[in-house]
């Protein structure tokens, strides 16, 4: 091939390789860190290996999952706060991991812009690490796009893959098993998580405040501070209760909030009741009611309201379960019963 005079490069059209270069070597202590046995969360390949029976699977079945993060991007595009969306990130996927019974393995990511920044990109795949690391999933590579013309100055989004296993007579929900009377074990939510954005932006619209104003319902916490609190991975705590055989179902609540979510868990015949009572309401969701004017039907169906995974467990499996999750560091508690529907 041969140079021409005046000729274009990829620089020109607004791609910047040695930028995404740049980027892969700052990135990669990050997912060094996210080793775990069966992946050495090596970068640079063009795909990622992982060895089952390394990780102690004997019969496994692979469980996947695909999640974003939403409009709370347009939060932390706003503010600069880039450093944990990466934590919900993994989470939103790896959260719906638990609910098939399914311990998550492995983690890509798709970061899309632009034009890259590498210092904030960076920051925004070191807080995929850090949700790799709690939820003991290697991070073992990902894809970065720069895009001239797709995306407004500055913007950028994120979408996350995950792969789990799960031996084939632990897979989650168990149907079968499932009565009236079981109980249903709320795992407390550290805030509105990765959903409802959309309303909750237009929430803060309506009262008037700007991101860097005080919560009012979070002292010493700016607006922006308080409502990008990550989203709570629920590994550590859930899946030793899983692989005990305590759970009969899992249902993480994401979109479609505490009305729409618990369906997905529960046999046919069965409908989860609850106890609205057997919580508080956090502070962040009351203001969100408040000041949108939201119905109780809408905060319950937008929103998890608190509750962020929903456990179902036969009454005499209650008793450890809960201590198991408690000393796990789980805010756990009963908030309902299955009932015939």
């Amino acid at each position: 091939m041969t140079d021409l005079p005046n000729g274009l490069t990829y620089a020109q059209a607004g791609v910047d390789i040695d930028a995404g270069n740049d980027l892969i070597e700052k990135i990669k202590p990050f997912a060094k860190a996210t080793r775990r046995p069966g992946a050495d969360a090596a970068l640079g390949g063009f795909g990622a290996l992982f060895d089952l029976k390394a990780a102690g699977y004997s019969d496994p079945l692979l469980v996947t999952t695909t999640d974003g993060v939403g409009t709370k991007l347009k939060i932390a595009i706003d503010t600069g706060q880039h450093d944990t969306v990466g934590i919900d990130l993994v989470a939103m996927c790896v959260n719906d991991l638990l609910a098939q019974g399914a311990e998550p393995l492995l983690f890509l990511d798709y970061f899309a812009t632009g034009k890259l920044n590498v210092d904030e990109a960076a920051r925004v795949i070191a807080g995929i690490a850090e949700g790799c690391k709690q939820a003991g999933a290697a991070l073992v590579g990902g894809e970065t796009a720069e895009m001239p013309d797709m995306y407004k100055a500055g913007d950028y989004d994120l979408a996350g893959f995950s792969i789990g296993a799960v031996d084939r007579d632990g897979v989650l929900p168990r149907l079968g098993d499932q009565k009236p009377g079981d109980l249903l074990i709320g795992l407390a939510s550290s805030g509105p998580h990765s959903n409802g954005y959309s309303l909750i932006r237009k929430v803060v619209e309506r009262s008037g405040l700007t991101w860097e104003a005080e919560a009012p319902f979070a002292s010493g916490q700016t607006l922006a501070q308080a409502l990008m609190t990550p989203t709570r991975i629920y590994v550590k705590g859930t899946l030793p209760q899983i692989r005990a055989g305590r759970i009969k179902g899992c249902a993480h609540i994401t979109g479609g909030g505490l009305i729409e979510n618990p369906p997905r868990a529960i046999a046919q015949g069965l409908e989860a009741r609850f106890d609205w009572n057997a919580w508080p309401l956090p502070a962040v969701f009351g203001w969100l009611q408040q000041v949108g004017g939201i119905a109780d039907h809408e905060m319950r169906r937008t929103f998890n309201c608190g509750i962020g995974m929903i456990l179902i467990v036969s009454p005499e499996d209650l008793g450890p379960t809960l201590e198991g999750l408690l000393s796990a560091g789980e805010d756990a508690f009963v908030c309902g019963e299955l009932v015939a529907a």
